[in-house]
């Protein structure tokens, strides 16, 4: 794993637990979202209709995009409900001095 791909995305206390956290990095935007003591990211995009998903709800480990109700798991970014039938890129994180990183997943 090299360091150099991982991009600073915000500090660990801009999360809270459940809430859907977007950022922008390198012109692509991400969501993060704090369940529990872990922490995930997934592309802003449903692949339904390329809405955002940033201002969906969380229910357990999913991401409901807000326009037509189609769900995400943000652990891996996979379709779960209809309309979307395609994941969304997942991308890997970690956590240094409270800071979140980001390695983008091509």
């Amino acid at each position: 794993m090299n360091n150099q791909d991982f991009k600073a995305a915000c500090s660990v206390s801009d999360l809270k637990p459940g809430v859907p956290f977007t950022v922008e990095l390198d012109d692509r935007f991400v969501v993060l979202v704090k369940l529990d003591n872990d922490i995930y990211c997934i592309d802003d995009i449903c692949t339904h209709d390329g809405g955002t998903l940033g201002d969906g709800t969380v229910d357990d480990f999913s991401l409901a995009c807000p326009r037509h109700g189609a769900k995400f798991d943000v652990r891996t970014g996979e379709a779960i409900t209809m309309p979307a039938t395609e994941a969304t890129a997942s991308h890997e994180v970690k956590i240094v001095d409270n800071t979140v990183y980001i390695k983008i997943n091509d």
